[in-house]
């Protein structure tokens, strides 16, 4: 071979080194633009469900894109509060968030029907409804506010506990100093009650009855285990006043820099979350239960029928107040009817 050939050959060899060098350097390049890092944030304890459900969604996000799509997660308020992230989602600086439907009220007005006492019978009621075209309806307010609804979560079953004060009768809930959040419906509802509610954030409840600030609040029978509330709070008492709708939500500004085939991703993998929920919420409802009689607590279930009685002027005012409120109820009592009768 001659030392043109050779110097030809040399030429071409290196020439081939360097576009596959320059390839890899631009997969490498889109590769990592295609990465995606996005934070969800939650409330609640590290063992509690919105947290493995939390898990089973990003788990979920990451099989279905390869690895293309990270979720972190940040239990126990590491991203702020409730309201706080709702306004980080709809402003952008968040991604996603696990929330209960009462700290969002103030933004979509309707979903405060979710507030009235005894909207529902039972858990099952609350959560079917949630699950079909009625919950969908209530998902699809938040992309006007710049959010999107991914999926509602198992409801949270509201009941009143109390550090030292029993509650034999409907009687026994005047002047009550109740801890409850601040929503309309739950204040009116209490008040109807004949208690004296208390708007208190959640991260300051245990101090506030530690130190007799308060005589008892209301919630979830996990909660109470999973936040300690046992260790200052004696008496848990199936009430039902209230079912809170837990919402799995999703920055409106994220979603839109999705492509179609990833939006379907994070719905069909919400869905999975949602159904996993479902499950996980009930077992830890009664894993919960099982663990307050353990420890002496005196659990009781009320009949609840005065109870119901006594806030009905609380639900007709609060109805009243709504927008479209009453057309929005009465679609809630016709599909609960005849989910009821589906069933049987």
């Amino acid at each position: 071979m001659n030392p043109l050939s050779k110097a030809q050959t040399a030429w071409r060899a290196a020439t081939h080194v360097v576009l596959a060098v320059l390839c890899v350097a631009v997969s490498s390049v889109a590769l990592a633009q295609d990465k995606v890092v996005m934070k969800l944030g939650h409330t609640l304890a590290p063992d509690n469900h919105y947290q493995l459900t939390a898990q089973v969604f990003a788990k979920e996000v990451a099989q279905r894109t390869h690895g293309r799509i990270t979720i972190e997660i940040f239990p126990q308020s590491q991203l702020g509060g409730e309201v706080q992230m709702a306004q980080a989602l709809r402003t952008g600086t968040q991604e996603l968030m696990i929330s209960a439907q009462a700290p969002i009220d103030n933004t979509i007005k309707q979903w405060q029907i979710f507030d009235i006492p005894y909207l529902f019978s039972n858990m099952d009621e609350a959560n079917a409804l949630l699950q079909g075209p009625v919950g969908r309806k209530y998902l699809d307010m938040m992309q006007p506010v710049n959010m999107v609804g991914l999926t509602w979560l198992a409801v949270g079953e509201r009941n009143v506990f109390t550090t030292k004060r029993p509650i034999n009768s409907l009687a026994d809930m005047r002047d009550l100093k109740v801890r409850v959040m601040q929503s309309p419906g739950y204040i009116a509802g209490y008040k109807a009650l004949g208690a004296n509610p208390t708007p208190l954030a959640y991260n300051q409840l245990f101090l506030a009855l530690s130190q007799g600030l308060v005589d008892g609040a209301d919630t979830s029978p996990e909660e109470f285990i999973q936040d300690k509330f046992s260790e200052v709070a004696k008496h848990f008492y199936l009430t039902h006043v209230n079912y809170l709708p837990v919402v799995l939500a999703m920055s409106k500004s994220a979603w839109s820099k999705l492509s179609p085939g990833d939006q379907k991703i994070f719905m069909d993998s919400a869905k999975v979350a949602a159904q996993f929920d479902l499950q996980e919420y009930k077992r830890e409802y009664n894993a919960a239960l099982a663990a307050m009689k353990q420890k002496g607590i005196q659990v009781a279930a009320p009949d609840t029928k005065s109870w119901i009685a006594a806030t009905q002027p609380a639900r007709d005012e609060l109805i009243g107040q709504i927008p479209d409120g009453k057309a929005l109820y009465q679609q809630i009592v016709d599909t609960e009817k005849s989910d009821s009768v589906a069933a049987k």
